[in-house]
């Protein structure tokens, strides 16, 4: 995996390898054809998440290094998987796993700012309503906190749904 540089980098895409995520590159592709991207997944050790979350799993037998390693190299492969996906779409593009931050949103805007981002390009899950309250929204926290343009794309069934209801 090659480590993008601030001068590499125009467009920054999220992927978590959703059907969200896989049509943000194909779009991102259609729109900056050409460009350097750098293919971010996040990913979260074990125990972060044990300790957010407030888990009441039995810590003791657990192997935290070793599900770590494993989270990792899963994103790893996810982040290669997705860089594949823009290079098949136009984009010259790098992968990249990090580790979680604060939240993913955060990490997304921190990573975006390493490599010197000019975009962000995300899907989103196209929840509204009481889902979107209760769950959250990576894509609505980036929008909200970025100080770059982030293009956000609609999941290929909601964006279906709406074309479909506007006829």
């Amino acid at each position: 995996m090659l480590h993008p540089t601030p001068d590499d980098t125009v467009i920054l895409i999220a992927y978590d390898g959703s059907a969200d995520a896989q049509a943000a590159i194909d779009t991102a592709g259609e729109l900056m054809k050409g460009q350097p991207a750098t293919v971010l997944t996040v990913w979260e050790r074990l125990s972060d998440l044990v300790a957010r979350t407030g888990s009441g799993m039995a810590i003791g037998e657990i192997d935290f290094e070793s599900a770590d390693r494993s989270s990792e190299d899963q994103a790893r492969e996810r982040a290669e998987e997705g860089s594949e996906r823009a290079k098949r779409a136009g984009l010259d593009s790098v992968a990249l796993a990090c580790v979680r931050g604060d939240s993913v949103a955060a990490t997304i805007l921190a990573q975006a700012d390493a490599v010197g981002a000019r975009v962000i390009v995300m899907g989103t899950r196209g929840l509204t309503g009481l889902k979107s309250l209760l769950l959250g929204s990576v894509s609505h926290h980036v929008l909200q906190h970025a100080d770059r343009a982030v293009v956000v794309v609609p999941s290929p069934a909601t964006a279906h749904e709406r074309a479909a209801h506007s006829r």
